[in-house]
């Protein structure tokens, strides 16, 4: 491994998902069988999606989700265990922080198990006050179908993108 073959890209195109999905299952106990067809639909609405490569191999990823302006979320922040200490987990999420969908935002999350340190050392700061999460297989009776909110509202949802 050499640094100068390392590269941050910002093509999603880029991303043979088996790979990914190879990656998060050697690197996050957290995102361990995560199927094709869900990686796919993630990547497709998040933006900006960030890979970190060594030459044509796929030793990074991140994603995140914002509205521009108030809030924005980073997600599955990951780094191939060889590659790990020397500052390329740092960089991707300092890289994320940068982009222009990012850079301006007043609040950007992100949820950790375990690695609080890691991204104190970056800037964030531990949040008790805002953090609440429903698990929507848990409570089955809370969700509606998406037909019934079709009816609800005048712009139909896109099945592509989101399943009931």
């Amino acid at each position: 491994m050499t640094n100068s073959n390392i590269q941050f890209c910002y093509d999603p195109e880029k991303i043979n998902i088996t790979t990914l999905q190879n990656l998060l299952n050697l690197c996050a106990f957290w995102a361990e069988g995560r199927s094709k067809e869900g990686l796919e639909i993630a990547i497709a609405n998040s933006n900006p999606v960030i890979t970190v490569w060594d030459g044509e191999h796929l030793i990074g990823f991140s994603r995140a989700t914002t509205d521009c302006v108030y809030r924005a979320t980073i997600w599955d922040v990951v780094i191939h265990p060889e590659y790990r200490g020397i500052g390329l987990g740092s960089k991707l999420v300092e890289t994320m922080l940068a982009h222009p969908r990012l850079n301006q935002v007043e609040r950007v999350y992100l949820m950790t198990t375990y690695q609080q340190k890691f991204y104190k050392e970056i800037g964030f700061q531990e949040n008790h006050t805002t953090t609440m999460v429903i698990y929507n297989n848990d409570f089955p009776q809370h969700k509606i179908s998406s037909q019934q909110v079709e009816e609800m509202v005048e712009v139909p949802f896109s099945s592509s993108k989101i399943n009931d």
